[in-house]
């Protein structure tokens, strides 16, 4: 069947498809635009890379690897990370879960938003047979109880209170919405010690954190919180916020992350006690690109056919670069030298802009087509249908990523394995 699938927003949790392919079949991406030349945005995805960059994940930490579904809940990427070998799902919504189900009945998953609607719990208790809930609140613990208590209870719930941290540096925090301070977390897990069948503590240092001592100073901060508890803690939830490459970001090696992960951790003396991690952006965003086409050019802004309110939206506010590679719609000059661009999105609002720069040759013209790649994180998902552009296509490349990593180098064997998945239907 075709390896291309229309949809209208590249909307994973409302569209699914039937998907069995072998690796080598793959096509390309150049030989896609070729054939294709497409007038709207193509999504990429790269299996191989993505489950290259799970199972160097899974080889690396100490403890389960639980997804951030969150980043990128297309069933294609989903699938490339349990071919890397990640069998925990960190779920945010009851559609994620039931995404998550579906495609996978064995797998463990973890209802890890700290506020949830008394449905979603209901829903995923009793029908999806989900444990463990997150919360930083009592109000939001007392919910729990209360939404799963009328059910047949064969287990306690694992609950898991959520402890907001200090500023780390990262590109976004993440303790402003979310988490506990250390008086009311303290209080939270003495209270749910009681109810418990499995007691956590979680935090998050942050999106796209590049520094590892964040870990270590959260870890610490996780003990004395514990310590002062005075309740036996199962497991030590470290969240996600690893950090992966962009131009011009070069983050530390993942093994210098685990290592202040694991010194923190065996510093606490918890010998009953398990490690979790979230990674999200550090599985995927490898793993896939876009593809836009140039459908004006004035001087050196370029306006194209995707944007902020489709999927470069970390290109907007954030201010993220993406690496960028031309793909001409005619033969042109090779070799032209490189010059910095700034991209307009297709919508009519003027904050649809992506300052960049991006690197591109400087004979880039109407008609030519540009991949843009280290999507495969919060690219896709965030598409909206605003001013009408939502139609996009994707399609599963064999390409390698745009930006190749240690944590790709390191699991090179994960390519060679065939891709051949059950239908999601």
């Amino acid at each position: 069947m075709s390896l291309i699938q229309n949809r209208a927003a590249v909307a994973p949790l409302h569209r699914h498809f039937s998907l069995s392919t072998q690796a080598a079949t793959m096509p390309n991406v150049a030989g896609i635009v070729a054939s294709m030349r497409p007038e709207e945005p193509l999504h990429c995805v790269r299996p191989a890379a993505i489950s290259a960059a799970a199972q160097a994940f899974v080889q690396a930490f100490n403890g389960d690897v639980l997804y951030a579904v969150k980043c990128n809940p297309e069933p294609a990427v989903l699938r490339a990370v349990w071919a890397g070998g990640v069998r925990h799902f960190d779920c945010a919504s009851i559609a994620e879960v039931t995404l998550v189900r579906r495609l996978f009945p064995g797998a463990a998953i973890h209802f890890m938003h700290p506020v949830k609607s008394r449905g979603a719990i209901r829903e995923a208790w009793v029908v999806n047979g989900v444990r463990d809930f997150v919360l930083d609140t009592q109000a939001e613990m007392d919910k729990i109880l209360g939404e799963i208590g009328g059910a047949s209870l064969d287990a306690k719930p694992g609950l898991f209170v959520r402890l907001a941290l200090p500023s780390s540096g990262a590109a976004i925090n993440l303790s402003t919405k979310f988490g506990a301070d250390v008086e009311t977390a303290i209080e939270l897990l003495r209270t749910a010690r009681g109810f418990a069948g499995k007691l956590g503590l979680s935090f998050h240092v942050g999106s796209q954190c590049m520094d590892p001592l964040a870990w270590r100073e959260a870890m610490e901060l996780a003990g004395m919180v514990i310590v002062r508890a005075g309740v036996a803690v199962d497991v030590i939830d470290v969240g996600g916020g690893f950090p992966v490459a962009y131009p011009d970001i070069d983050p530390p090696p993942l093994g210098a992350f685990m290592a202040e992960i694991d010194a923190a951790f065996d510093k606490l003396n918890l010998p009953n006690t398990k490690l979790w991690a979230e990674p999200g952006r550090a599985l995927v965003a490898g793993g896939g690109s876009v593809v836009v086409q140039v459908q004006l050019r004035k001087g050196n802004m370029l306006y194209v056919n995707d944007g902020v309110y489709g999927s470069l939206s970390d290109a907007g506010i954030l201010g993220f670069r993406f690496p960028t590679k031309l793909i001409r719609a005619a033969k042109s000059v090779i070799g032209a030298p490189e010059a910095a661009f700034s991209l307009f999105g297709p919508t009519c609002d003027s904050a649809d802009v992506m300052h960049g720069p991006f690197m591109l040759p400087d004979d880039v013209a109407e008609g030519d087509w540009i991949e843009l790649g280290q999507l495969g994180a919060y690219g896709a998902c965030l598409r909206t249908s605003f001013n009408g552009f939502d139609r996009a296509a994707l399609v599963e490349v064999s390409d390698r990523p745009m930006l190749e990593t240690a944590g790709y180098e390191a699991a090179q064997d994960v390519t060679e394995m065939p891709f051949a998945f059950a239908s999601a239907a």
